[in-house]
């Protein structure tokens, strides 16, 4: 399940990004430079996969990536 959602976020970072290299601990702003255009881009990504909609105040508490998985399992949603 975490291992499903960890290659689903580095595809949709791939994506909006192009940028590659993830591990559970990257930052999306100190390790890889993201702006909050990009942030997001790569929500709508998980909020249109997923049918639901991520309040922005959830956004910006998930600054890593474990963040985002940690999460999306907290939530129910796990099925990519």
């Amino acid at each position: 399940m975490e291992e499903n959602l960890f290659n689903f976020i580095k595809d949709a970072v791939y994506n909006v990004t192009g940028k590659k290299g993830l591990v559970y601990d990257t930052d999306f702003v100190k390790d890889l430079g993201l702006t909050s255009f990009d942030v997001m881009n790569i929500v709508c990504i998980f909020e249109d996969h997923f049918d639901v909609e991520i309040p922005s105040r959830d956004v910006w508490k998930m600054h890593r990536v474990k963040d985002v998985i940690d999460y999306m399992i907290k939530k129910g949603y796990t099925e990519v």
